[in-house]
């Protein structure tokens, strides 16, 4: 094992069925064991079944926590020390301070066996896999998880997102191949629709400003005031606008806000496409004429939601549209569906990826590398992600139909919210936990909201062509310093003329002075680079 240091590189910087574990919970036969440990361990680790180690082993664990309950107590950990003989000892870190925790720990010298849930980047996975801080994964993977390799042999892509450019695996992944959308959906307030006699979505920006203009001027919400928000958005750490950016920008034909490669394989900076001009003139607009709302640039997700729950705004996005509106869930409030503008033939649509690397390594202080990958698989099979999606059956949910894994949810206790409670059971909360997401997890559990949710995205995203923008991908620790070198003043000076361009500040005609800021700046520079990442994942 590779134990000395080399200078730090990087600047520290987040429907598939498998065959389940053979035997798993049915045996304690040590037939196939192996050590399986680094050197020093004494714990014999099997290849198959429950338990996992022959005798019991100790491992610690680093992992954020979203306060809700704490991790020793929790149905499903407690069980899986039962069944694996792994005791988990739990460095946990609150969620929204878990970075700088994490950015500590690397820089000690003193790690945690496991990181679950540590949102590793790809820089910090090439980095620390480069010192021999982080292990690499992929004979153990080969050895000690068939759930996880078969993940990979149905899946060639998840392998080629999750390898570094030096071939090895460093972490794994959240696969969630079931989840199909790229960001939050936008969603119609469905009373302004009533109220305006829509019976037909628009379908291009013409027909969307035309409807946002009548919502301006024709009192939907019938208060006799003048006090409708035709489309709302907010600011966020990460980005002004991002909440609705994606789906305007595919008017004009851009399927992503930084890169995103089209259908003959050449990759795009978007701040340099005429696609991206064309998304400034139309927003530019709306914002000159009142349509899009004053406080975007400065004000909250609640914020927003105030507004909403006021019965005031048109057009917004959240997970779901009761979220921001308030209530119940209701199928009166549609979603959104692309519209496209008269320069293409039809809108671009982003699709999520379903692969989010960095979910899972193992530390080169870890004495039982293979008990831990051991562990982790059992999360790849259909039982241990339902195991870790819902907590131990008898709680939470139960079997109606278990040949057809077809279930029913239990009674939650008095004044409790089942995902509040659901987090009492599960760390699998809120944070990029690794599991596969998979259809059968909610096999009768879904209601006819969720069913009708699903329905609304087959019908106006995934059958509209929907596609991913850009894979998941590793860069060179080269290409990475480069990369982030050019996005600290890039990224900031684009998203600074963005606002400028939208609200007047900087008028359209300053366009070709902007591309040029931006060319000397390195833009075209940071599409090279992904051009190469591409190709090699593309080649791969």
């Amino acid at each position: 094992m590779q134990t000395t240091r080399k200078p730090w590189k990087l600047l520290l910087s987040s429907a598939l069925i498998l065959t389940l574990l053979a035997g798993c919970g049915s045996g304690n036969s040590n037939e196939g064991a192996s050590d399986g440990g680094a050197a020093g361990s004494e714990a014999a680790v099997n290849k198959e079944g429950f338990p996992i180690v022959t005798e019991p082993v100790t491992l610690t664990m680093m992992a954020p926590d979203v306060g809700i309950q704490n991790w020793e107590n929790m149905a499903v950990l407690q069980e899986m020390q039962k069944l694996t003989g792994i005791t988990m000892e739990f460095q946990n870190a609150p969620k929204d301070s878990f970075e700088t925790k994490k950015n500590l720990v690397f820089a000690s010298g003193d790690y945690p066996d496991i990181f679950y849930a540590a949102g590793l980047t790809t820089a910090e996975q090439m980095n620390y896999g480069e010192q021999g801080i982080l292990l690499p994964l992929e004979d153990l993977i080969d050895e000690y998880a068939p759930n996880f390799k078969a993940l990979l042999e149905e899946n060639p892509d998840v392998r080629k997102s999750i390898t570094a450019p030096d071939g090895h695996i460093y972490s794994l992944p959240v696969v969630e191949l079931s989840q199909h959308w790229y960001r939050n959906p936008m969603w119609y307030n469905g009373d302004f629709l009533k109220a305006l006699n829509i019976e037909k979505l628009p379908e291009t920006t013409e027909e969307l400003y035309t409807y946002l203009k009548r919502v301006k001027e024709e009192d939907p919400n019938g208060n006799g005031i003048a006090d409708e928000i035709p489309i709302s958005s907010v600011t966020t750490t990460a980005a002004n606008l991002r909440d609705i950016r994606t789906w305007l920008l595919g008017a004009f034909g851009v399927y992503e806000e930084e890169i995103y490669v089209d259908d003959n394989d050449v990759v795009h900076y978007t701040p340099l496409e005429e696609g991206f001009k064309e998304y400034l003139t139309y927003m530019n607009r709306l914002w000159s004429e009142e349509l899009l709302d004053h406080e975007s640039f400065s004000q909250t997700a609640e914020q927003k939601k105030a507004k909403a729950q006021e019965n005031r705004v048109a057009l917004f996005s959240d997970w779901h549209a009761y979220m921001t509106k308030g209530g119940e869930p209701s199928t009166e409030d549609p979603m959104f569906a692309p519209v496209r503008s008269e320069s293409v033939a039809a809108p671009a649509i982003a699709k999520n990826r379903g692969i989010t690397t960095g979910a899972f390594a193992i530390s080169e202080s870890n004495p039982n590398p293979a008990a831990s990958i051991r562990w982790v698989d059992y999360l790849y099979s259909y039982e241990g992600a339902m195991f870790f999606n819902k907590g131990p059956e008898g709680i939470l949910w139960e079997y109606t139909d278990e040949a057809n894994r077809v279930k029913q949810y239990l009674p939650v206790p008095d004044g409790k919210e089942m995902e509040d409670y659901r987090a009492t059971l599960t760390p699998n909360y809120g944070i990029p936990a690794p599991t596969l997401s998979m259809d059968d997890i909610n096999k009768g559990l879904k209601t006819d909201f969720d069913l009708w949710v699903e329905q609304e995205t087959q019908q106006k995203l995934l059958d509209k062509g929907a596609r991913i923008p850009f894979p998941a991908l590793f860069l060179t620790v080269e290409e990475q310093t480069e990369i982030s070198s050019l996005n600290s003043d890039l990224s900031t000076y684009v998203k600074q003329m963005e606002a400028k361009f939208i609200t007047g500040a900087e008028p359209l005609s300053g366009w070709d002075n902007y591309v040029a800021t931006v060319k000397k700046m390195g833009g075209e520079r940071v599409a090279e680079i992904n051009q190469a990442a591409y190709d090699r994942w593309k080649a791969n």
